[in-house]
């Protein structure tokens, strides 16, 4: 396993940045108290996702990937979230948004 970024794993950042992502719509766009009901299912399906990725640590980034693994209502829903939140990764978790630009 190839470790990057502070001995964290590629798949690890990544699932650290989808959460991030999740917890921050959740926050600030919807005004709840934090990752609930549907976003919390999200949340999960997302790791299992990143979890069983046939990539591996060789993953490319989600949206280049040629096997989109997410059904086609859990892509539509977790492609509305990073649209919104990605922006505004650069100003709540910079360090965190700046690597997964790199890592790109």
């Amino acid at each position: 396993m190839r470790l990057q970024s502070g001995g964290r794993s590629r798949i690890e950042r990544d699932k650290a940045t989808v959460h991030r992502m999740i917890e921050l719509y959740c926050r600030r766009k919807l005004g709840l108290p934090g990752i609930v009901g549907e976003y919390a299912e999200l949340a999960d399906y997302a790791m299992r996702r990143l979890e069983r990725c046939r990539f591996g640590e060789g993953k490319p980034a989600c949206k280049n990937c040629p096997v989109h693994c997410y059904s086609p209502a859990r892509r539509t829903q977790i492609r509305r979230i990073m649209r919104w939140a990605g922006p505004r990764m650069l100003i709540y978790a910079p360090l965190e948004a700046l690597r997964h630009l790199l890592s790109r």
